[in-house]
Order: C-alpha cells, then structure tokens, then sequence
C-alpha cells in the first residue's frame, strides 16, 4: 500500500469508503463513517483525498442521476424522491431542477445512455440498475475548470434566488429608493441606482442572453423603464434561472465553449464566443450581487457576505 493509502491495496479501501456512501441506509455522514469503520472526519478526509468529492455531496450527485435514471424508465416523482432520501416531494424538485436546469416533471422517458450523469470531478456516476460507473477520461483529483464554471453558475442563481428573497422584507418606498445617484454598471444598460433597478438589471441579463444563445426574439420588458415588485421579479428569475443553467450545460456537454454566436438583438449584429459570455454574465452579476448587498446594509437588513465557500458549505451540509 502506498503512504496515503491508495495504492495496490488501496483501491480496494476507496471501493469500501464508496460503498458506505452509497449504501441505502447511509444516509447521514455519521451513518457512512460507522459503515465504513472510521471517524467522521476521517471518512470525509479520506474520501475527499481519494475521490475528489466530499462523501455528502457524492451521494446527493448520485442520488439524483439515479432519480434522473428510474424517473425516465417511468417512475414516479415521488417515488424517486423519498428513495433519493428527500424527505419531500418539493425539496426533491428545488434539487433536481438545480442539477439539471429542468424539473424532474419535464424528464422525457425516451432519453437513455448516459443523459442522466450530472458534473463529477472524478467520473464516478451512476451506473443502471445499482452500480457505479467510473468515467476513464476523468483521472484529476481535484474540480475540473468545467466543474468551477459550474459551481460560480449555480451560486449566481441561488445567490441572486436569496437578494431578491432580501428584498421583499423592503417596504416599496426603501425598495426604490435612489441610493447610488448616477451608477452606471455597463453603458448600454443604463441607471442602476436602487435595490430594484440593480436586481432587475442581475435577471434581465440571464433573459436576454439566454434569448440570444436560443436565437430567439428579445424578451419583453417593462415600458417606460418601470420595474417589477420583488414578487415578479422572483417570478421572472425563476423562470429563466433553469434555462439558463441547462443552456451552460448544454455547452459544455457539447464542448462548445469557442464556439459563437451572431446576436441579432444587438444594433447592428454581434459576434460573441460563448465562453466569453459565460465570463461576461458571471463578471457583472457578481459585481451588480455586491451592490445589492451595500445597499441592503445600508437599510438596516442583515446580508451575509455572498462567499461561494459558505455557499457549498451550505449544500454540502456543512462540508466543503
């Protein structure tokens, strides 16, 4: 065995840590330890170390791509969701939806191959009917660029989901209230002064850059520049947030990221590469993100300080 206990001997070690994750009754990290003969921390430790993966996030990743897997082979939602070990049929859906870009309503029972495998940083997915499958063209340890992009992605929505929750404690008046005279995030965009106009601005982006990678005609706004309350705006956000999350990952399972597009919503049409939009939306949101948040304090409401760390802590249940 080699000195951090992966070697010839060691393979058999990590299958072991891999079993207790996925165990069917493992289903707290304290649970996969005891099964697997160590401590919590070192299991975490030793599994994180081996597999590039805390166990936790493992088995929630997997338990969904085998919901993805039984929901199309004609399973029920909730079915799959109390045998993911969700303990309700809506906190399956939030997950699932954040996973794939799509409610698991919306799975088509004619996909098969390997469509229900999600981002793994180590090729290890769910292999039908109860095995795993260890993806060969995977051998990094650690997150792949593919995987980081894909982390700042879904922290931008779900970051953006928690301002606008923020911003409904507001009372109208504080909502628009000018705080930042003449702020410019982008010149094309115009005024971004209040919590309301630099919000509408962080869901109007996914809107319209999403209309563009489709091909599809610019989506309608509010006249006169009037902005929607933070019910509506919610209601817009998460309507475009899973479109947005399956179009970046429609891109990066097509390898596309060089590849691009001709904007005919610009005056007079833009040539953009995708990857390059990726960056440019994840740039401004995260600044425009930071805005919110300074003036929300400004008002007297209590904002975290937006980390992505905290944020997979959170996921992850508190490891990561």
């Amino acid at each position: 065995m080699t000195e951090d206990g992966y070697g010839a001997a060691g393979r058999d070690r990590l299958r072991e840590l891999l079993d207790a994750v996925l165990d069917e009754d493992n289903r707290t990290l304290d649970d996969m330890a005891g099964d697997a003969y160590s401590s919590p921390y070192h299991f975490n430790r030793q599994l994180s170390r081996g597999a590039g993966e805390p166990p936790v996030s493992m088995r929630r990743r997997v338990m969904l791509e085998r919901a993805a897997w039984q929901l199309r082979h004609g399973a029920s939602v909730t079915e799959v969701a109390f045998a993911a070990g969700y303990e309700s049929v809506e906190g399956f859906s939030r997950a699932f939806s954040r996973g794939y870009g799509h409610p698991p309503s919306a799975v088509r029972t004619s996909e098969g191959g390997t469509t229900h495998w999600l981002p793994a940083p180590n090729g290890i997915h769910f292999h039908p009917p109860t095995s795993l499958w260890i993806d060969s063209r995977v051998e990094q340890a650690g997150p792949s660029a593919s995987e980081v992009t894909a982390l700042l992605v879904h922290h931008d929505v779900d970051d953006t989901r928690e301002l606008l929750e923020l911003a409904a404690k507001l009372s109208d008046e504080e909502y628009r209230r000018v705080q930042l005279p003449g702020n410019v995030v982008l010149p094309w965009d115009g005024p971004e002064e209040s919590v309301a106009a630099v919000l509408e601005h962080l869901v109007w982006a996914l809107e319209v850059w999403v209309a563009a990678i489709d091909g599809a005609d610019t989506p309608p706004r509010n006249a006169a520049g009037a902005i929607d309350d933070p019910a509506a705006l919610t209601a817009r956000h998460d309507a475009v947030a899973p479109r947005w999350l399956a179009t970046v990952r429609d891109i990066e399972r097509r390898g596309a990221w060089s590849d691009r597009i001709v904007d005919a919503l610009c005056e007079p049409p833009e040539s953009f590469v995708l990857g390059s939009v990726i960056a440019h939306v994840l740039t401004y949101a995260a600044h425009r993100r930071q805005l919110v948040r300074q003036l929300l304090r400004a008002q007297g409401q209590t904002v975290d300080q937006g980390d992505p760390i905290d944020w997979l802590r959170r996921r992850t249940g508190g490891i990561g």
